[in-house]
């Protein structure tokens, strides 16, 4: 991170507000940001909106490594948002789990 760049840490709950398996739509500061928590394990943030049409990311599909967008099936990667099916990609953020209280991390 540069010096002109900061980070806004945002505490928003319990992690067990998020199902395992699913994802969940918040609002820090004006950044639409969708945590997931796959199967698989960890916590994973993104930018909630997918750049194609405006789909609801935090209502996709997830597994593993990816979420889907419900509208029309862009395959986004948890770990850094790139997008593996032809759109552009979206922010991914730092999401962890502070002593199970959700903290996300955007850095601006």
């Amino acid at each position: 991170m540069s010096s002109t760049e900061e980070a806004v840490e945002a505490r928003l709950g319990s992690v067990e507000q998020i199902p395992i398996g699913e994802g969940r739509a918040f609002l820090v500061g004006d950044e639409p940001v969708a945590v997931f928590r796959p199967r698989s394990g960890g916590l994973y943030a993104l930018r909630a909106i997918c750049p194609h049409r405006g789909g609801p990311l935090a209502d996709g599909l997830v597994d593993g490594e990816a979420v889907v967008c419900p509208l029309h099936n862009h395959q986004f990667s948890l770990a850094d948002g790139t997008c593996a099916t032809g759109t552009d990609d979206v922010a991914a953020y730092t999401a962890t789990d502070d002593d199970g209280e959700l903290v996300i991390r955007l850095s601006t």
